[in-house]
């Protein structure tokens, strides 16, 4: 008789995890392509090229009637969430070129959300006003001790971006969502040490 293995609570988070992302993502791009842009029918495609859209049998689309995609505030933090357990991951196993990369993505997300979401929603205070208020000296700090290398430094300075993004969740109403330390890997397939030298 042949014996099944038992997934452990672990390996069972990762994976439900790993399902919850993809079937979110998934469900975002399912929303995205059934929802007709602001003066477009349902028949006509969200992107492409003047000739992808005769080939489409869509002579009469204008390119000029297309809608640039522009990321939800939603996607992008999802993107912001993921750097942030990256760079913890990257910074507790010393890979510092990795951990600046994460640092950098970060800032790059928070630029993206200034620029497609300067406001939001109810928000008394808007992204655009909080984000470099917030989190611009949190990030410089944390940039600066990956530089240096600093594995001591490295946990506080983690603690005080994490802060700051609590803080400005707070600030813009979105206080029920809360970022800690990760408490389990969700990226089994990256290696977080660095390249051997």
């Amino acid at each position: 008789m042949r014996r099944r293995s038992v997934m452990g609570h672990e390996e069972f988070q990762r994976v439900g995890l790993l399902v919850i992302v993809a079937l979110s993502g998934w469900l975002a791009a399912c929303e995205r392509s059934s929802t007709p842009a602001a003066g477009t029918s349902k028949e006509t495609p969200a992107v492409g090229t003047s000739g992808e859209l005769r080939s489409a049998g869509m002579n009469n689309v204008a390119p000029a009637a297309l809608e640039p995609w522009v990321p939800e505030l939603g996607e992008i933090m999802s993107l912001q969430q993921m750097r942030h357990t990256k760079l913890w991951f990257a910074g507790q196993a010393k890979n510092w070129d990795l951990a600046a990369y994460e640092v950098k993505e970060l800032r790059e997300g928070f630029d993206a959300v200034i620029k497609y979401h300067p406001t939001h929603d109810d928000s008394p205070v808007a992204p655009s006003d909080a984000i470099p208020r917030m989190m611009t000296e949190p990030l410089k700090e944390l940039a600066a001790i990956v530089a240096r290398k600093d594995s001591q430094a490295f946990t506080n300075a983690y603690d005080a971006v994490t802060l700051a993004c609590n803080s400005c969740h707070q600030a813009t109403n979105v206080g029920f969502n809360r970022l800690q330390r990760p408490t389990m890997n969700p990226y089994p397939d990256q290696v977080f040490a660095p390249p051997p030298q």
